[in-house]
């Protein structure tokens, strides 16, 4: 069964840092672009982060350019998220999504995992 795990959230000062892995087990992240979002509560979900498949190359919000980092380990069918510089607003569920294209990742996408939660507060 394809599933993804989200970890490494949790609770961090303002200017911290976490990092999330997600690990895929059932189908291999080889073929699949990998994204992260994060939603709030009544908000919509926001795609953060994206990496393609071969290349390399990665796609960042406006918001989180130059402060979050994505890379992919296809050896340990890993994905992560290196977070700088956090911020309040960086408070919500962080989940991460296999697909074939990051452009259509949000609504079109073989895998979705639960997610984890990052808290950003002093």
């Amino acid at each position: 069964q394809a599933q993804l795990v989200e970890s490494g959230g949790g609770l961090v000062q303002p200017g911290g840092s976490l990092r999330l892995s997600c690990a895929a087990s059932g189908f291999s992240l080889d073929y699949y672009v990998m994204g992260w979002f994060r939603q709030v509560p009544g908000k919509e979900r926001e795609g953060v982060s994206c990496i393609s498949v071969n290349d390399g190359s990665t796609y960042y919000a406006d918001s989180v350019r130059g402060r979050f980092s994505i890379s992919r380990d296809n050896a340990q069918n890993t994905v992560y998220l290196q977070m700088n510089s956090l911020k309040p607003e960086d408070t919500a569920v962080y989940n991460c999504v296999a697909g074939r294209s990051c452009h259509t990742l949000r609504d079109d996408f073989h895998s979705r995992g639960q997610g984890t939660q990052v808290t950003v507060s002093s």
